[in-house]
């Protein structure tokens, strides 16, 4: 087992790929809507069949038929051979659907041709046959698969209705996953109209070739995988040889890998010829070899006559070049880590700082320092790196959560305690009022109660965190901050309404 495909694009919704989306659609409506119900009537009639006794007027004419058709077809043989054990073991429920599948066979059979007027056995079998016919389905998976005992000779829409067709659900499933993983970003190069007409020829191609090399086997022909073939060798080809980021598993190996696109191409085409030498059954390889080759021709041709730009988020952006602060943070930020490879946490810590001062608002620098620094709690680095981390932005409950996490690491750990500015409370207390950790917040708003001079912003601070006690009903709580709130915000709202519901003694 070998497949590979590409990592490093991902579909844009401003412009989304409704034509990829509507094949998948057309795709899915086909097999839930017509193919599906078709294989549950089926089945239920192949019990049915089983219980009327036609089984031993009819498989043995249908013997008689696969040994005049298939003389020399050696799947053919296999099939006959199959079919004789299964009569032999009395499986007429099984042999019914291998017959429904004989449509030839069967539209002979049911037109009178293969026992006629004349049979001995004639009235009886047409008096059980009364029983069963009626609720058969028409049969719609034969009418528009590809028929290979046709070859070439099959109708020209046979050859594109095949591809909307699926064997199963594990087969329509796969075949809509490569087709999205591939289809949208052609879809994006080429627009809608070209990429569908595209996907059609290369649909057409894959069955022509499927015809060619199985003419006159038994069989039908049928699924998306083909023409998804064709997408696979269109974008390779787009993308020539530029390197693309590949997801690849081989048998029980999987990794990833960066290549020139084109070098896939012959990858897939010889996994698909050696499947096909191997022998390997139930799966059309040739069909899939078609559409490679329809999909590489005619991409190569609308190349010759069209200019096509790639998508601009699959190819990854060309290296900007470094100014001098950003080459002295990225050689500090190095320098960093192998010190601290080598357990000098105290040089790393300086490493960590320079690089802080450079990226004074990045977490990937200030997260490292404060782990290093952690181990000389007494430092201005340690407490210099705390009080980087608890003034990084609080946007989201992610954001704030960390730096509650950041704040009790601190708190352990500082020496001979926390140093932090009234502007770092501020910023911290309603971080915290958000996460509902009423302790921390009310313990750094008590602090900052009591700094002086009064911090500006200490009125809306400390009317963000009583608001927020009061919308999560700790009115006790929120009580107890009423004569700051007098003093230091008198006309705010919730002071009021505190106070209302407060009022002063007699």
């Amino acid at each position: 087992m070998f497949f590979a495909i590409p990592l490093t694009n991902k579909p844009t919704w401003q412009s989304p790929p409704w034509m990829t989306v509507l094949l998948i659609v057309i795709n899915m409506m086909v097999y839930w809507g017509w193919q599906a119900p078709e294989d549950r009537l089926m089945q239920r009639n192949a019990e049915r069949y089983a219980d009327s006794g036609l089984a031993a007027i009819e498989v043995p004419r249908y013997i008689d038929h696969l040994k005049q058709t298939t003389p020399s077809d050696p799947r053919g043989k296999e099939h006959l051979d199959a079919v004789q054990a299964m009569w032999g073991a009395k499986a007429a429920d099984v042999l019914y659907v291998d017959m429904w599948h004989e449509q030839d066979f069967r539209q002979a059979l049911l037109a009178g041709r293969v026992i006629t007027v004349d049979d001995p056995q004639y009235e009886d079998w047409r008096s059980r046959r009364t029983r069963v016919t009626p609720y058969e389905p028409r049969p719609f998976t034969w009418r528009w698969a590809l028929h290979f005992e046709r070859g070439l000779s099959e109708p020209w829409l046979n050859w594109l209705t095949a591809t909307f067709l699926h064997g199963g659900v594990e087969h329509l499933l796969g075949n809509m996953v490569f087709l999205f993983l591939f289809g949208f970003t052609l879809e994006m190069a080429l627009g809608s109209g070209t990429y569908l007409v595209m996907y059609l020829l290369c649909g057409m191609g894959a069955s022509a070739v499927s015809l060619g090399m199985h003419a006159g086997s038994m069989g039908l022909g049928l699924g998306a995988s083909g023409a998804i073939s064709g997408l696979m060798a269109m974008y390779v080809v787009m993308y020539r040889l530029r390197r693309v980021n590949f997801f690849y598993m081989f048998m029980f190996y999987f990794n990833y890998a960066r290549w020139p696109a084109l070098v896939m191409l012959p990858v897939y085409m010889g996994h698909e010829l050696l499947q096909q030498w191997i022998g390997n059954q139930g799966v059309d390889y040739m069909a899939h070899f078609g559409g490679l080759c329809s999909g590489a021709l005619l991409m190569a041709a609308l190349m010759m006559v069209k200019k096509l730009e790639a998508p601009s988020n699959l190819a990854p952006p060309e290296a900007k070049p470094m100014t001098d602060d950003e080459a002295q943070a990225q050689a500090s930020i190095q320098r960093a880590q192998r010190l601290s490879d080598e357990l000098d946490f105290s040089a790393a810590s300086q490493a960590w700082q320079t690089a802080a001062r450079l990226r004074p608002r990045d977490a990937s620098v200030l997260e490292p320092w404060f782990e290093v620094a952690r181990h000389f709690p007494d430092s201005e680095g340690f407490h210099a790196a705390a009080k980087g981390l608890l003034n990084l932005p609080a946007n989201d409950t992610a954001a704030r959560r960390r730096l509650h996490t950041h704040y009790h690491a601190y708190l352990k750990l500082a020496k001979p305690g926390m140093r932090l500015s009234a502007g770092t409370l501020v910023h911290l207390i309603p971080a915290f009022a958000k996460l509902q950790a009423w302790d921390d917040a009310q313990h750094l708003a008590r602090v900052l109660h009591r700094s002086t001079p009064v911090h500006p912003k200490w009125p809306e601070t400390l009317t963000q965190l009583v608001h927020s006690l009061v919308h999560h009903k700790e009115f006790e709580a929120a009580m107890r901050w009423l004569p700051a709130l007098q003093t230091h915000a008198p006309t705010d709202p919730i002071t009021q309404m505190l106070a209302r519901s407060h009022p002063p003694a007699p």
